[in-house]
């Protein structure tokens, strides 16, 4: 089986749908957005597709090196974001190809349903008791939410207060027999953190999530050593590299790998065996479209380690038939594919790039040869460490991509 074909499609409201395409008409599909950097990422994912095209899709963890390592340059929420689409489609085709669901191909489910939580959001503690009452009429037993907007690095005692009052009032309206969690987004300093989060703990959110920055991890440690709450980071981390000091420092309770930014699907079950060693938890960082929403469900069903999984697309007007929160938990998804229903709005009103081909405007600066020329230079610099190497194109003769 051979790869013929990368499809980008920019979709409403801020996702990067892909396609990949082999010779036997399996077709993958990934998920390679970033928030903000639609366009961006949906060009590095063509300039990897001319690696790509010819390769077979279902050497996943080998075409996975060659993406990371076969570069001089690596890492980052760009490349990794077009890497962990591209891997997620490849797993997708594998499924397909051998007929069975990828949670089974990751070592087999360690449970049968994933429990889900929803976003809520108000200006006041009324309008958040609100937004909860109605997510649990939606079938949620746990919710997240913002409860501060930019502060001084020390703010005063109403700030204080009145994150505590829309903790209490949140809390009030779901009960002490569901969960929610607290999002600050990075948006406060380390020692401002320490006082909203004690400021809080009586009411027993499941965590605190990005206290302050994670550039830091030695601010993120002490906040965490300070405080009862647990304490919950990694949507902005990228590959096993990017956990191993959060996880030695013990810096967190909950890590947050993003199966759409930090490497994909066998990156974040790396990322969850690594936590696994340290007692932490996994509830993987999902703001995306259903695509993601699907792959974390798969990966989901394959972690012990496991927490909760945040959902924001359940497929509406995406899946004939969108996953259903049934008393806070989604069934495992029975199907080899990612999804296999999905409406015709999959090709509709979308503007389709395919490798090397002009996307929204952006047109590539070249249209670089490819074969065994550019797969042997990846290769090799794998086999040597990844020591750069000095590359040319290969012959004339050697297949070239052309617009369609």
């Amino acid at each position: 089986m051979k790869i013929t074909q990368l499809e980008v499609f920019p979709v409403r409201p801020r996702w990067v749908f892909l396609k990949v395409h082999t010779d036997e008409g399996i077709v993958g599909l990934g998920e390679p957005s970033l928030e903000g950097y639609a366009h961006t990422v949906a060009q590095a994912v063509q300039e990897m597709g001319r690696f790509l095209i010819g390769q077979d899709p279902r050497r996943i963890e080998h075409l996975w090196q060659a993406l990371y390592r076969g570069e001089f340059y690596r890492g980052g929420p760009v490349l990794l974001s077009a890497i962990s689409g591209i891997e997620q489609a490849l797993w997708d085709i594998l499924g397909k190809w051998l007929g069975v669901p990828v949670w089974q191909l990751l070592g087999g489910p360690v449970r049968e349903r994933v429990r889900v939580y929803a976003h809520i959001a108000g200006e006041t503690p009324d309008d958040l008791a609100r937004h909860a009452e109605q997510r649990l009429e939606e079938g949620y037993t746990a919710v997240k939410f913002s409860p501060v907007r930019r502060t001084w690095p020390i703010d005063t005692l109403a700030v204080v207060k009145g994150v505590r009052a829309k903790v209490a009032a949140v809390r009030r309206a779901i009960g002490d027999e569901n969960d929610f969690m607290l999002d600050f987004h990075g948006r406060v300093s380390p020692p401002m953190a320490i006082l909203l989060a004690e400021a809080v703990a009586e009411f027993h959110p499941l965590f605190v999530e990005e206290p302050c920055l994670p550039e830091n991890v030695d601010a993120l440690a002490r906040i965490a050593q300070k405080v009862s709450v647990p304490i919950a980071t990694g949507e902005r981390l990228f590959t096993k590299w990017g956990f191993r000091q959060v996880l030695e420092k013990q810096a967190a309770s909950v890590i947050q790998p993003d199966p759409c930014h930090a490497g994909g699907i066998s990156e974040c079950k790396k990322i969850a065996a690594m936590a696994e060693a340290y007692f932490v938890s996994v509830a993987p960082h999902n703001p995306l479209g259903p695509i993601a929403t699907a792959a974390c469900l798969h990966l989901d069903a394959s972690i012990p380690n496991f927490l909760i999984q945040e959902v924001v697309s359940l497929g509406q007007g995406y899946l004939k038939e969108p996953f259903v929160v049934e008393k806070g938990f989604i069934s495992l998804p029975p199907a080899p594919a990612w999804a296999s229903n999905w409406t015709r709005r999959l090709s509709k009103g979308w503007s389709p790039s395919r490798t090397g081909n002009t996307f929204a405007g952006i047109t590539p600066t070249a249209r670089w040869p490819i074969g065994e020329g550019y797969l042997s230079t990846a290769t090799s610099a794998i086999q040597s460490s990844c020591s750069p190497k000095a590359w040319s194109p290969p012959a004339a003769s050697a297949r070239k991509i052309t617009p369609t």
